[in-house]
């Protein structure tokens, strides 16, 4: 019997009927129809949620279907074998199908977490279980707070999502000061969803952004950079930014811009223009390794981009005519400013700070040698070479403000690998077997020794 959940009259939902909205069942993934499936014949409730529905309903194909349902997490581990319980402030179940995806399914979450009216705290501890209505007020946006319910193919929505949709607009549900103060990522979330759908945002929600962007500090440092790589990495980095910019947002992740934002360094484009063609540029790579056509750029690839500008006006790189131990000199200066400006308060590992230095720093050597038209062997032979090749080559259409065709982005990403430099391939005199170091030279014997 498929479960049913009840709620009061004051909290009852607009129900949108099948000929009232655009989503079917064929248009939703195979595997996330079974496990709603399974979880109704168990006697559960199952909702598809959030972005899923969101997608779905403006005719694009979602990225993941999660499910939520009123089973409980050990329940829901029952009924799916291969699955795994993850998560701290909130668990939740992956199940892992056949096909090789993976489900998420979580409970349904109680209003007390993110309470409108309780206490005055940000990311309050308390996990609690509750019902529909609930979970659907301590959502972040209306538009993501929607729920599918595959038996009758109806959409449930409790806080507008459907006409914000209708609509183009970025809301976030309640009172946007007080959501805000109690999880500052709101922020980061409503400016994300306007980039990458094109939409308004809505005005309070706006002037409560613009007004608390210095509240993202209070969030920990962790939570903040995964954040921050969803909006570089998710093909709308470019009009993110110029969100981030009106909004203030961008001075509080990059601090280091706030007064130079506009300079120029060496007669090139202010800072804000490079930033924007850089951006632009990696809008471009990512759309294509989304489609499988090139390589995803990396982490430290990506945020060597973004401090490039910065680097031009602090130490006017691409003018330097430095080697050997003064690029030595240069790197210890660059990852001192850069921990302290930006790495460390994002809580970066180490060998990330480490990839963005040896980028920024060897961009002088590119410089020259492309000018002069030489690569030295010596430094073909780097393990870095192909991936500060890249780097010179974007800077340099950062600078022009040359548009790229995608066959030309290919041809460039492609010769870096997602996760690290690609090394150069080994000689073949690097394939001979070595002797051991006590192996006999004559049959008989044992380590060099004789029997």
């Amino acid at each position: 019997m498929t479960g049913v959940l009840h709620f009061p009259d004051s909290e009852l939902p607009r129900i949108i009927t099948a000929d009232s909205h655009p989503i079917r069942r064929k248009m939703i993934d195979k595997d996330a129809v079974f496990v709603m499936r399974k979880l109704n014949q168990a006697g559960f409730a199952s909702y598809l949620v959030g972005g899923g529905v969101r997608d779905l309903y403006l005719g694009k194909p979602p990225k993941d279907f999660d499910i939520s349902t009123d089973a409980r997490p050990g329940q829901i581990r029952k009924l799916f074998p291969n699955s795994a319980i993850i998560g701290r402030r909130f668990r939740l179940v992956q199940v892992f199908c056949k096909s090789g995806k993976v489900i998420e399914v979580s409970t349904l979450r109680s209003l007390s977490e993110h309470d409108l009216d309780g206490p005055e705290a940000i990311l309050a501890p308390n996990n609690t279980y509750g019902q529909l209505p609930e979970d659907a007020q301590r959502r972040d946006l209306t538009i993501n707070s929607l729920f599918y319910e595959l038996e009758n193919n109806t959409i449930i929505d409790y806080t507008g999502g459907v006409n914000d949709l209708d609509r183009s607009t970025i809301r976030i549900i309640g009172e946007p000061e007080k959501r805000i103060n109690r999880d500052p990522v709101r922020m980061m979330r409503a400016i994300r969803h306007a980039a990458r759908t094109g939409f308004t945002i809505e005005k309070a929600t706006w002037q409560a952004t613009c007004d608390n962007h210095h509240k993202l500090l209070y969030c920990p440092p962790s939570r903040l950079r995964d954040e921050l790589f969803k909006d570089l990495y998710g093909g709308s980095a470019c009009r993110w930014f110029n969100f981030a910019i009106e909004s203030e947002l961008f001075f509080t992740l990059f601090p280091l811009y706030r007064t130079i934002l506009f300079s120029s360094p060496n007669n090139q484009p202010t800072c804000r223009e490079q930033l924007q063609h850089l951006l632009s540029l990696v809008d471009q790579i990512n759309r294509q390794a989304q489609n499988g056509k090139c390589r995803k750029l990396s982490q430290s690839f990506l945020l060597a981009l973004l401090l490039l500008p910065w680097a031009e006006v602090t130490y006017e790189l691409s003018s330097l005519k430095i080697k050997g131990g003064a690029i030595y000199q240069l790197s210890k200066k660059l990852r001192y400013d850069i921990d302290e400006l930006f790495a460390i308060p994002l809580n970066l590992r180490k060998s990330i700070r480490q990839e963005i230095v040896t980028l920024l720093a060897n961009l002088p050597q590119f410089v020259r040698f492309v000018q002069n038209d030489t690569h030295p062997k010596w430094l073909k032979k780097k393990s870095y070479y192909l991936q500060c090749l890249l780097f010179f080559r974007l800077s340099q259409k950062a600078i022009s403000g040359e548009s790229s065709s995608a066959e030309s982005l290919d041809n460039l990403v492609d010769t870096i690998s997602a996760d690290s430099p690609r090394h150069l391939k080994k000689s073949k005199h690097s394939k001979k077997k070595s002797r051991p170091a006590f192996s006999p030279k004559k049959k008989g014997g044992i380590f060099g020794f004789r029997k």
